[in-house]
């Protein structure tokens, strides 16, 4: 006999924590067939002689739910050795929709998520009304990855209370009605449910998107639904009240019976010891709640350089970010504009001091993320003897307009980090993907995770971090047949050169619909990724297979 595909000779790390060994991969259809030492052949062969073979990654924070419509591939995800993503985190997703809420729910996702209105309007399908009807709709666009997916508070609010639901408190005959509605999205295949606490999420006019001041009734009301049907809760706090914030995540978890995942930046505790989070999980975690929180294990934040628009608040920054990249180009060539924006820019005290947090990623095919203070684009530019704006600056006109800057948002101080990570209820995430498009770029962080806290730090062992990629995450989704290489599970695999894995640069493209722009980030070191058996990277690129499947809640089918 002979298999469908064998993974000869690796050194698999199967995603249980367990010691790497020497053995092969054997995988007929989507599920693995054998592990250990095959003598068989494989139709197709794929040599792992010195590379590491792991389950395929699972990404529980992104935001694909406009991309998967004209993005079969997922990208940038599927370049780092994702097969598995959660998308419909933070309360914002486009289903349960009425027909005439539609662009509501585009704006919406356009003010929180940065992903352009009009690509989501003409890029998506839009034949659905309830959640189970949106998920028949994306699986019929064949992804290339596995993609599960939340119902989010805001679209469920809205498609019970209209209008009102943005500024108003639920009656308690409208908190059994959305309540009602989430329990049967969660019925129809969502793997859960999300909400946002945070007030900076807002819709195009400014105000705070639905459900963010919802009270905690409504919310338990909601959790309760969702726990019958075995679905998960996700949330994003408001971070300035973080002990009442956790305090309703427990209400909630409670309520649910189930898991319940809430994204957690690393914030100090009390007198700088430990986290803001801890005597709170400590508690959940003795009254036997499942909680789990996502961290991103970098810096994360905004890439700055003439190509995006994370410039400077001054007017005559205003005006150059109006211009194309060849009209901003020439324009900082101009002596007299020059000296405007630097001049500008140097009346705010503000801009020098946030260039405190602002980093320059280098000129090496791989972005730079780890620099210290003293290499930050305020003490370069105290060091030569000028305003950080006019060094940046600089830097542009040295490389045609192609440097980035890395803009620190949260998690910048990466040796606070190295305790948070390695906690035992958290698990690496918060990448982001499909969102803050031609902002951000964090979705590489399982490739930095492998490169830095695995190969050149040693935070964590191989096999612990491919468990918290893996097996750990496909748990918290409640997915018993994916995140492990073990025969009979589903043939989700990476083949990996632990040695070369690495980030490659951001860059800009416009490939969303109407040529919108959008930052991608793509990997070296990936031999292989597998997805239900099938290969879809093959060094480095997509082969063009897209064997995907929409997972819907596995308690629910």
């Amino acid at each position: 006999m002979a298999y469908d595909l064998v993974i000869r000779g690796g050194n698999v790390v199967d995603g249980t924590g367990a010691a790497p060994f020497a053995g092969d991969v054997a995988i007929d259809g989507e599920t693995i067939a054998e592990v250990g030492k095959v003598a068989a052949p494989g139709r197709r062969e794929i040599d792992a002689a010195g590379l590491v073979v792991t389950p395929g990654f699972v990404d529980l924070h992104t935001h694909f739910d406009a991309q998967a419509g004209w993005d079969p591939l997922l990208t940038p995800v599927s370049w780092h050795g994702v097969t598995t993503a959660l998308f419909g985190n933070c309360g914002v997703t486009f289903a349960p929709c009425k027909a005439a809420d539609r662009e509501f729910l585009a704006g919406m996702m356009e003010t929180v998520e940065d992903i352009p209105k009009n690509a989501i309007l003409t890029g998506l399908p839009w034949d659905w009304e309830s959640y189970g009807q949106y998920l028949d709709s994306i699986e019929k666009l064949d992804p290339a990855i596995n993609i599960t997916g939340l119902v989010g508070h805001c679209a469920s609010r809205f498609f019970v209370m209209g209008e009102r639901a943005i500024e108003e408190d639920a009656s308690e005959d409208e908190i059994r009605q959305i309540a009602a509605l989430v329990g049967k999205s969660v019925q129809e295949g969502a793997i859960g449910f999300s909400t946002n606490r945070l007030p900076a999420h807002v819709l195009p006019d400014g105000r705070s998107i639905p459900g963010t001041f919802a009270k905690a009734e409504e919310l338990v009301a909601i959790s309760e639904a969702v726990g019958k049907h075995g679905g998960i809760l996700q949330s994003v706090l408001n971070y300035s009240k973080l002990d009442d914030e956790m305090a309703l995540l427990t209400k909630q978890c409670r309520a649910a019976g189930t898991r319940i995942l809430f994204s957690a930046p690393y914030t100090p505790g009390p007198g700088g010891k430990g986290t803001g989070y801890d005597q709170a999980v400590a508690a959940m975690q003795d009254e036997g709640l499942d909680v789990n929180a996502l961290t991103l294990p970098r810096s994360g934040g905004f890439l700055s350089g003439l190509r995006t628009d994370a410039l400077f608040p001054t007017p005559a920054w205003a005006e150059l970010r109006k211009l194309d990249f060849a009209a901003r180009l020439a324009a900082i060539r101009d002596a007299e504009t020059r000296r405007k924006l630097i001049e500008e820019a140097s009346a705010q005290a503000a801009i020098e001091e946030r260039a405190r947090a602002c980093f320059w990623l280098g000129d090496g095919d791989r972005p730079h993320y780890t620099r210290g203070s003293e290499e930050s684009l305020y003490s370069m530019a105290k060091a030569a003897g000028v305003h950080p704006v006019e060094l940046w600056l600089d830097k542009m006109l040295e490389t045609n307009g192609e440097a980035l800057f890395h803009l620190r948002f949260f998690n910048q101080d990466l040796e606070s980090l190295k305790s948070f990570l390695t906690t035992d209820w958290v698990l690496p995430g918060i990448g982001d993907a499909g969102a803050h498009v031609s902002q951000i770029m964090d979705s590489g962080w399982t490739s930095f995770l492998l490169a830095h806290w695995v190969r050149e730090q040693g935070l964590f062992s191989v096999e612990e971090a491919v468990r918290r990629m893996t097996s750990a995450s496909a748990r918290v989704l409640g997915f018993a047949d994916r995140g492990t290489l073990a025969a009979g599970m589903k043939a989700d695999v990476n083949v990996v050169e632990l040695e070369a894995v690495a980030e490659r640069q951001p860059q800009l493209v416009h490939d969303f619909p109407g040529g919108a722009p959008r930052l991608i980030q793509k990997a070296v070191g990936y031999k292989a990724t597998v997805c239900n058996g099938t290969p879809i990277l093959i060094d480095d690129e997509h082969t063009g297979e897209r064997a995907g499947r929409v997972l819907r809640n596995p308690a629910t089918a």
